[in-house]
């Protein structure tokens, strides 16, 4: 363990620390002496381990040279890597969608179709950035080597001063474009700056990783299974009545934790895997919920029309795959966010609140502004209002995955107040649960032939 690490963990505050305006004597880089790579003189490079709300833990690195003023900065992701990978997909429209402001990792892919340009993954450093400084950065780069070119290949030069020329022109938005970041990693983020609400020129999709992309991310598929040991009929009545445990690492202060693991039946529903963390060194907790069947053949959406304050004691499991809507506030929660949970219909509008106005990142520091903290606060309020029973509201769960439950409390009766409905997936929703992959027709005539 370094020296970092052991005062991290020996004062309770953990690794890596959140930006605040009060701890900024706590906070403070660590500075290293190391060469610079344009003069081979020694330089400094400082290193700041901090954690962005709302998204994840990095590191930012600062290099300069005292002796050739040579400078270099650079964000790496000190997340794990997710498991699946992210695409944010961005139509640039005004002049405020350039401000927004970006988390680039080195492995990921940026393109502007409009012009058929792209930055293919490692060839520039990870960086914490706007839409204007990604732009700029790709400029920056193109002109490097242009001294050279115009004395070895001046024809290739003027048709890239021609390509400068329309990246900067990108920058007045006089036409649409768009901004696409592919990360393998799962670990890049666009900032939606109009949060609750959704972003409608900002489209986020998660999808399962190539064999490819798990190779260059340095991850290897048990292509074996020699340890796995067949399984006795009885074991699964054993798992119902046991509480499993294994070893882990605390999501936030990256610390040795256990996990403990739950197979439970929901009544009038189906079997679930409940996961719960519980770290010692730093306090934090999460559960998650993992659905114990298969995909279901058809999708559901669930809408409650919630009228009284006791509908907030109806257990609720929110599975990985689904969304959240309540028309009143114009608010939708995606898939991909606040993971799979089993909660009371009050527990996950708690954990919404808490998500949107808490762990915002936005409503703190330079990244803050009167207007988006007031429009904020006022969608807490909302929030409390609907909890406290003062004001009406629908709750709809949209499971593509049919995975998702809202208690019915007249059950077997049918819920005046609960609608369930059951629709066909469309082909975009089975290529995000990867069904389109999947081949079940005619599989077990193969086994059989094999």
């Amino acid at each position: 363990m370094s020296v970092i690490e052991e005062e991290g963990v020996r004062g309770g505050k953990g690794v890596f620390r959140e930006i605040c305006a009060e701890d900024d004597v706590d906070l403070q880089p660590t500075e290293i002496e190391s060469l610079c790579m344009n003069c081979y003189k020694n330089g400094s490079t400082r290193l700041l381990l901090t954690k962005i709300p709302f998204f994840k833990e990095i590191i930012i690195s600062s290099f300069t040279c005292p002796h050739c003023n040579w400078s270099n900065t650079e964000v790496q992701s000190a997340g794990r890597i997710q498991e699946q990978g992210v695409t944010y997909t961005l139509k640039v429209r005004s002049k405020q969608d350039l401000n927004r402001e970006v988390v680039k990792a080195d492995c990921a892919t940026t393109t502007i179709p409009e012009l058929d340009f792209e930055i293919p993954a490692y060839t520039q450093k990870g960086s914490l950035s706007t839409v204007e400084g990604l732009i700029d950065r790709a400029v920056a780069g193109l002109e490097q080597d242009q001294p050279v070119r115009q004395a070895t290949d001046p024809e290739v030069a003027a048709k890239i001063d021609e390509f400068m020329q329309k990246l900067k022109k990108l920058k007045d938005v006089e036409n649409e474009f768009t901004l696409v970041i592919n990360d393998p990693s799962g670990n890049s983020f666009v900032e939606n700056p109009f949060a609750p609400q959704k972003d409608e020129v900002l489209t986020v999709t998660q999808y399962k990783r190539t064999a490819e992309q798990d190779a260059q991310l340095g991850l290897k598929e048990n292509e074996t299974k020699e340890e796995e040991e067949e399984t006795p009929g009885n074991d699964i009545e054993t798992l119902r009545n046991e509480v499993l445990v294994f070893n882990t690492n605390c999501p936030e202060c990256n610390a040795p934790a256990s996990t403990n693991m739950k197979l439970v039946q929901i009544p009038h529903f189906k079997e679930v895997i409940i996961m719960a963390t519980n770290c010692d060194n730093c306090g934090h907790r999460t559960n998650e919920v993992k659905s114990g069947g298969a995909t279901e053949e058809l999708g559901t959406r669930i809408t409650l029309r919630v009228t009284d304050p006791s509908d907030m004691s109806r257990d609720l499991l929110k599975s990985e795959t689904c969304s959240v809507l309540i028309p009143e506030l114009e608010f939708e929660l995606g898939m991909a966010a606040l993971g799979g949970k089993f909660t009371t219909l009050e527990g996950l509008l708690k954990d919404i609140k808490e998500l949107i106005v808490s762990k915002n990142p936005f409503t703190c520091g330079d990244s803050s502004t009167p207007e988006r903290a007031e429009k904020l606060e006022i969608f807490g309020k909302k929030i409390d209002k609907i909890i406290a029973g003062e004001m009406e509201a629908h709750i709809i769960l949209n499971d593509p995955a049919g995975n998702s439950y809202l208690q019915n409390v007249y059950a077997p009766d049918p819920d005046p107040e609960m609608k369930i409905e059951k629709y066909k997936r469309t082909f975009e929703q089975n290529d995000d649960l990867g069904l389109n992959d999947m081949k079940i027709e005619g599989y077990r005539e193969d086994i059989s032939d094999s």
